[in-house]
């Protein structure tokens, strides 16, 4: 998939946030995987979905592949789809036998109901479980345009709660935002997460690119904003969905609006902040429009 690349405002910026970026890929992306690695810097986080239609030998065959290949895998934990703490366990166990248990990110997981003992994931997070398993460091969400259901206060809390206990159980921590279109509301709750002294680092998750229609069909479907305004700003077009579309204005301008905050009191001081792609338009497409926005700003 070929889109054009934008020029920088502040290449150096824009070179500085998307190095050591990460990937999502899912259990059945196994192929594309193989099919993209040699696009795919060494060492890459690759994050592994847990999703309701995959099974236990899915995920672990994903993350095996992702370390044979040389990259880190980062499996997710999806807590309310748990049905018990021994499943918990034997999927951390399994991990652990092909080497990729260090890092994991727990999320709550689509089901209202849990199926099992865990209602969210600082309930796994203060199970005990995970260092029981060689878990390093837990990746944990963040929500810059919020959540359709759940208050903006409760995220806040969420988000407090589940750094604190990390750092209580000396497990390092990290935060992995949904996807955005808009660097407005991304810099401003990035502002909030440091202004409330929580340091770790922020993946900033960023649609790679892919159809336009595709691209917005994921935007309803999670709840991001994408209003007519800011789909013009980004080049989008709401007559025409044929096209594709690739991040370019959005690490730029997010880029540009980082660099804008020098060393001091500001909040924006803290962990690294850094790029997650959402493969939308699969691995090798968003593997390939990395190395060219990397060539054409360098």
């Amino acid at each position: 998939m070929a889109t054009r690349i934008r020029p920088a405002t502040n290449r150096a910026a824009s070179l500085e946030l998307i190095q050591d970026f990460s990937l999502e890929m899912t259990g059945k992306d196994i192929t594309a995987l193989t099919e993209a690695k040699d696009h795919i810097p060494p060492r890459t986080r690759i994050n592994i979905t847990f999703l309701g239609n995959e099974d236990l030998e899915m995920r672990v065959a994903a993350a095996r592949m992702v370390r044979d290949l040389g990259f880190v895998p980062v499996p997710h934990i999806s807590a309310r789809r748990l049905k018990s703490r021994e499943q918990l366990e034997e999927f951390l166990g399994r991990l652990q036998e092909v080497g990729a248990s260090e890092h994991v990110l727990v999320v709550g997981g689509d089901p209202a109901t849990p199926e099992g003992p865990y209602e969210d994931s600082l309930a796994i997070i203060r199970s005990g479980v995970l260092q029981q398993f060689g878990v390093r460091e837990v990746g944990i969400g963040g929500y810059p345009e919020g959540h359709p259901d759940i208050p903006q206060e409760t995220l806040w809390r969420a988000l407090e709660d589940k750094t604190a206990a990390l750092a209580e159980q000396d497990l390092g921590a990290s935060i992995l935002t949904q996807f955005s279109f808009d660097t407005d509301p991304v810099a401003d709750w990035i502002d909030a997460v440091r202004a409330r002294g929580i340091n770790a680092p922020i993946r900033v998750g960023t649609p790679g690119p892919a159809g336009i229609k595709r691209l917005l069909g994921f935007a309803r479907r999670f709840g991001v904003g994408a209003n007519a305004m800011i789909v013009k700003k980004y080049g989008f077009s709401l007559t025409n969905l044929m096209g594709d579309a690739g991040p370019d204005r959005f690490v730029n301008d997010l880029a540009a609006v980082l660099a804008e905050h020098t060393p001091g009191p500001q909040p924006h001081i803290g962990g690294r902040i850094g790029l997650h792609f959402y493969t939308f338009g699969g691995l090798s497409a968003t593997a390939d429009w990395v190395r060219q926005f990397v060539s054409e700003q360098g």
